[in-house]
């Protein structure tokens, strides 16, 4: 089984990397940029089949390690 975990800042959390890319992009000529959100992606491969105790095992690994939930949301994408 195979899964992406998507990590990002809660929206109401402050990104300065996403700031300094914004500006970057912007003296770069890319213009029309109003807003960049930097996150990161784990990849995760587990033994065995897709089945809700691993999806609730994923879920768990989030909470407890990947993701700091006091700042950060994550989404799971498992396949």
């Amino acid at each position: 089984m195979k899964a992406r975990i998507y990590v990002t800042l809660k929206r109401e959390v402050l990104d300065p990397q996403g700031d300094a890319v914004r500006h970057a992009l912007g003296s770069l000529g890319f213009d029309g940029v109003k807003d960049v959100r930097i996150g990161k992606l784990v990849e995760i491969e587990l033994a065995g089949d897709t089945d809700e105790a691993r999806k609730a095992q994923l879920k768990s690994m989030c909470e407890k390690l990947l993701a700091n939930p006091v700042i950060e949301n994550f989404e799971l994408d498992v396949s």
